[in-house]
């Protein structure tokens, strides 16, 4: 069992960044690989990035290559999204989710947090 408590989200202007944290709780948090999702009104969820439980494979959306960085600490069970030059298209609600297997569809995750709000101006 994994229980996942995103944090970091807020508003931010276009072209600034924001560090988005995931904690979580469970004793096989290096088995899992980690994801972060989107959620914008009125679109389905989409991935944004995930990372292997070693951290050695990391896959990224094309739509935030570059811009986006994933990272994980096993020795504190968080897991990072670091966002810079945001742009108003990113504006969503951002979920981080666990995984025995990469993948980025979100039906192969089995824990997910509660997400966190993520609004950048133009």
């Amino acid at each position: 069992q994994v229980t996942l408590v995103e944090s970091g989200g807020g508003l931010v202007q276009a072209g600034g960044s924001l560090r988005l944290s995931c904690a979580a709780s469970g004793r096989t948090f290096s088995m899992y690989v980690m994801g972060w999702f989107r959620q914008a009104p009125g679109k389905e969820r989409e991935f944004v990035a995930a990372v292997t439980g070693s951290g050695a494979y990391i896959y990224y959306a094309d739509s935030v290559k570059g811009r986006f960085t994933i990272s994980r600490d096993n020795a504190k069970k968080i897991v990072y999204l670091q966002m810079n030059s945001l742009k108003p298209e990113d504006t969503a609600v951002y979920y981080c989710a666990a995984a025995a297997h990469y993948s980025s569809t979100p039906r192969n995750y089995n824990y997910w947090g509660q997400g966190t709000q993520v609004t950048v101006s133009s």
